[in-house]
């Protein structure tokens, strides 16, 4: 995905919030880039005008051959329907797709994957906060989708939860690989997923640094000496 002079403002009491100024990105396809900056920086408007879920002031986004289509999302809340089973939210989403011996079937592979197997004829009530989200990554890689979105999933979770679900989210991407554009406050975990790491201005939003990472997801350590420097480029 090549993202070219995309610019995009906002108009709030009669005055203009420019929130992109002529942003330049390339996202390769099957990889993960995250973007790492303030606050109300413009992260999520980006991933709305690649969502297709606004159109930009001006600029382009295109998409490889292989990125275009369906996309699907993940986000900081679970979103999951409560009167469902765990199995029924994820099956809901290959309705459109496929019989339902097979979206069953696929359903319960990726609640497998997840280790949920043995709660899938709970309710998510009933469900510990991780475990709900977990849920929610099964449903976003079963979701047969060009492309995924995730937008801070892991923030409102402690430490030792979010590296469980980051090891988790991991695992499903490389068996499910899709071009990925994941939005995040938290360098390190930035650092343990992604292709790329990104580091963007306040808005109008710009990069202000960009590393490519080449080690391998699963080898990868914050104790390695190659993260702990970036940890402090980005930091500082």
């Amino acid at each position: 995905m090549i993202i070219s002079n995309l610019s995009k403002s906002y108009t709030a009491e009669n005055s203009t919030i420019e929130v992109l100024n002529n942003f330049n990105l390339t996202v390769p396809t099957k990889t993960i880039t995250a973007l790492v900056g303030p606050s109300g920086c413009g992260k999520t408007t980006l991933l709305r005008l690649v969502g297709e879920l606004e159109k930009p002031d001006s600029g382009t986004i295109k998409k490889s051959s292989e990125e275009q289509g369906r996309i699907s999302y993940l986000f900081q809340e679970p979103r999951l329907l409560p009167w469902f089973s765990v199995l029924t939210n994820v099956e809901l989403v290959l309705r459109p797709f496929y019989a339902k011996n097979e979206r069953i079937n696929k359903a319960m592979s990726f609640i497998e994957m997840v280790e949920l197997a043995d709660y899938a004829r709970l309710k998510p009530d009933q469900l510990s906060g991780g475990m709900r989200q977990r849920v929610a990554i099964a449903r976003a890689f079963a979701y047969p989708a060009q492309m995924m979105l995730l937008d801070e999933p892991f923030q409102s979770l402690d430490s030792s939860l979010r590296w469980l679900l980051v090891r988790s989210f991991v695992k499903l991407w490389e068996q499910e690989k899709r071009t990925t554009l994941y939005v995040t406050h938290d360098v390190q975990e930035a650092l343990l997923m992604a292709d790329q790491v990104v580091k963007l201005s306040h808005r109008p939003m710009d990069i202000l640094a960009l590393h490519k990472i080449e080690e391998e997801k699963s080898n990868r350590s914050l104790s390695d000496p190659q993260l702990i420097a970036l940890q402090t480029l980005f930091y500082g």
